[in-house]
């Protein structure tokens, strides 16, 4: 009975210091190959990181009279609600985003966070679908000649003629247009600083567009924009510029090579249900071709829209190939551009394009969390240092250092030589602890903040009072006649449902104040709930085997003086079965020559009865 109850008390020992070393074994490896680091990760109370100052610009319907853009609380509320979202879903904790001036965001990010994770604060993320009219292909190759028949074309209005010098304009800025297309960069900026070419351009489209895919968008004003677009300047790819609506736009390429002349827009990118980051698949047996996608899902309206879009963009597939494709547009540059060969009914459209899992993953995070409600601009990127710095830091490790000696201090005067199991328990939680907040680090950017700090030194009076209440039980088992072994099996049974019921309690609050909170309160929660999960692992794969193990220990088990088993801290004078119905008391220690002289008692005892 007794080698079953050793043996059921060593396995989950055993499967304790397994993932233990498992964990180590992973840390260490992920060490060598120089992606993880045996410090924990801190956050930026506690080693700094980088700060961005974001500013609305003014876009229409956003500007105040005094030429300001118009921002209110709920727009500023809304825009760091979505900015949190996405830094959270990149993997990076214990970031600082809040306002500044009721004007301002300004977003605090710990350590050295990635171009991505950067990407996610600067970018809008506005995200709309428009038709492709043109590309640089068709518009390249436009002829003198052609220019002229436009312009006639142009001319002529739903009000009638245009006066001839108006045409005549007309045709010069085409011309002129066509000119500046075979210019550099450079060239097209010194013509454009010695001439002024307002009212000479129209924006109205000749007639009324029968739909999105119909070439009467286009304008003169469209052409005129789309040959002095500069591609290959990266400020065309990363000025977050947000053009109208209804209008027909010249666009770049995220490649920076491309450009086209896009439709109104056919769907708004609010429509957006769900956005997801995947391996892309192909062919009737689904293998995967290793490129990254990202798989829009709409919502009902949405669908009905794309399904109406695709319906249009097919059936030009014959005849006009470059008008059945569909510009996906992302802050104003274009994404991916892909022909639409099929009909999509069923909401759900694939973005493809030079993709990695990094920025699959990121883009799907914009676009899933929604555009801001304002277009911003960085107005500073800035190194910041800690707000508390090391000195807070090795404070609040000196305050868990003396509050665990105190502990370990109470624990031995109370308990005496039980006092090393509360203290193995400790020495568990925190190697526990340890690992698991490096290797959140690692996997998914967890940052210790002075907050978390508190929540780990609090965790050493949940321990501890795990094992308190253990060993109280055991007591009111003696207390009450049983003997040790009875004692221990029986108090467990009893204990561990106050400590679930305790540490459910403390999960709760966890739980409660991570989801309710920001920032540090986060932290704190964070590393409350991790170590009360950590201390219900160790109190039932550690501190209740060893108790049950060290049983067979002379010194424990006898309950001698000081083993924290004697009569002394028990309250009581436990008993222990020795056999042949009697039972004696753990400390009620006998010499080899008493055994022997009662042994020679009992059988000349058992002689004289059987003379009789």
């Amino acid at each position: 009975m007794a080698d079953t109850r050793i043996k059921k008390a060593r396995r989950p020992l055993i499967v304790f210091l397994t993932i233990l070393v498992i964990a180590a074994i992973t840390l260490g490896v992920g060490s060598y190959l120089g992606k993880a680091s045996w410090k924990p990760k801190l956050a930026l109370d506690l080693e700094g990181g980088t700060q961005l100052v974001l500013t609305p610009t003014a876009t229409e319907g956003k500007v105040a009279k005094d030429g300001r853009t118009e921002v209110t609380n709920e727009d500023l509320n809304q825009a760091i609600d979505i900015i949190r979202q996405r830094v959270d879903a990149s993997g990076v904790s214990e970031a600082e985003i809040t306002s500044q001036g009721g004007q301002n965001i300004v977003v605090s990010l710990p350590g050295k966070p990635s171009e991505e994770t950067l990407n996610l604060v600067r970018k809008s993320a506005v995200m709309v679908f428009r038709s492709v009219l043109r590309d640089s292909h068709q518009v390249a190759a436009v002829s003198p000649k052609a220019f002229e028949e436009q312009a006639k074309q142009l001319a002529v209005t739903p009000e009638g003629p245009q006066k001839p010098e108006e045409t005549a304009q007309r045709l010069a800025a085409l011309k002129q247009a066509e000119e500046l297309s075979k210019l550099t960069p450079e060239e097209i900026a010194t013509r454009l600083a010695d001439e002024n070419h307002d009212g000479k351009i129209s924006d109205a489209p000749v007639s009324a567009p029968k739909d999105n895919s119909d070439p009467a968008w286009i304008t003169e004003k469209t052409l005129y924009d789309f040959y002095l677009l500069d591609c290959s300047d990266p400020t065309k790819l990363n000025d977050n510029r947000i053009e109208p609506d209804d209008k027909a736009i010249a666009a770049c390429g995220s490649e920076g090579h491309s450009k086209y002349i896009l439709s109104p827009v056919d769907i708004q990118g609010s429509e957006i249900k769900n956005a997801t980051a995947g391996l892309e698949h192909s062919g009737p047996n689904g293998a995967t071709t290793g490129q990254w996608e990202v798989v829009l899902e709409f919502n009902s309206k949405g669908t009905d829209q794309f399904t109406q879009v695709s319906q249009r963009l097919f059936n030009l597939k014959a005849t006009d190939p470059v008008r059945s494709r569909f510009a996906i547009m992302l802050d104003g540059v274009v994404i991916s551009a892909p022909s639409m060969n099929a009909v999509i009914s069923g909401g759900s459209a694939q973005i493809t394009g030079n993709f990695n899992s990094k920025s699959a993953t990121a883009l799907a995070n914009q676009l899933k969390f929604g555009s801001l409600p304002l277009t911003f601009k960085v107005e500073s990127e800035q190194q910041i240092s800690a707000t508390l710095g090391s000195d807070h830091l090795q404070k609040g490790l000196w305050a868990g250092l003396i509050g665990l000696l105190l502990v370990i201090v109470y624990l031995a005067w109370s308990y005496h030589g039980l006092a090393l199991v509360a203290l193995g328990s400790l020495l568990m939680a925190a190697i526990s602890t340890y690992l698991a907040v490096v290797l959140l680090g690692w996997q998914m950017g967890y940052r210790l903040s002075l907050p978390g700090v508190t929540g780990l030194i609090i965790s050493i009076g949940i321990t501890a009072d795990s094992f308190i209440v253990y060993f109280e039980r055991i007591r009111d088992e003696v207390r009450d006649g049983a003997n040790l072994v009875n004692a221990v099996e029986t108090g467990w049974e009893h204990a561990k449902k106050t400590i679930l019921i305790s540490d459910a309690v403390n999960i709760l609050a966890a739980v409660i104040l991570y989801v309710l909170a920001v920032g540090g309160v986060q932290g704190f929660a964070f590393t409350l709930g991790l170590t009360t999960l950590i201390d219900l692992a160790v109190i039932f794969m550690f501190t209740h085997p060893i108790l049950v193990m060290l049983l067979k220990v002379p010194f424990f088990g006898e309950g001698r003086k000081w083993s924290g088993f004697d009569a002394e801290t028990l309250g009581a004078t436990p008993t222990i079965y020795a056999g042949r119905g009697r039972v004696r008391a753990p400390h009620e220690r006998r010499s080899i020559a008493d055994r022997r002289a009662e042994r020679k008692n009992e059988a000349e005892s058992a002689n004289e009865e059987e003379a009789n």
